[in-house]
């Protein structure tokens, strides 16, 4: 896309500034538990569809029986590799091939997913409540897909 063609709306927004945080030590990449969180507005078949604005996110059970699905609300997005390869969106089965390889720990039973197209200075709450969650799965990696 041309800058020409970007809509003033997006070309003039501003960025939202974050405080730095200093990385911590933790347990060798072999020993962690991973989980992965997309920004391709996924969820499970039965879900409640992101909207525009969306800030909360989906929950995707390694262990349901439920299609993944992708519910990015943009028209413009394009869709064609998802329907192809969901790992494109959502990269479970290399994540369980690495765990395999023991080159991970293990892999969390509980991924997420966001709508990417969200603001994110609005996205606090969420934020706090998928850290206690993550927490409570025993995570300690994480591999953010941004879609």
């Amino acid at each position: 896309m041309r800058r020409e063609d970007v809509p003033d709306g997006l070309a003039n927004r501003e960025a939202v500034e974050f405080a730095v945080t200093q990385p911590v030590a933790g347990v060798p990449l072999n020993e962690r538990r991973v989980a992965l969180i997309s920004t391709a507005g996924l969820m499970h078949r039965g879900d409640k569809p992101f909207s525009i604005g969306a800030t909360d996110y989906r929950i995707l059970d390694m262990e349901s029986d439920e299609d993944i699905l992708m519910s990015h609300i943009s028209t413009n997005f394009d869709r064609s590799g998802f329907v192809q390869d969901q790992n494109i969106a959502m990269p479970l089965d290399r994540l369980t091939e690495k765990a395999a390889s023991g080159e991970i720990g293990s892999v969390a039973r509980y991924h997420y997913s966001f709508m990417g197209a969200s603001s994110p200075d609005t996205m606090q709450q969420a934020a706090e409540q998928l850290a206690k969650n993550l927490r409570d799965d025993e995570v300690d990696g994480l591999i953010l897909v941004p879609v």
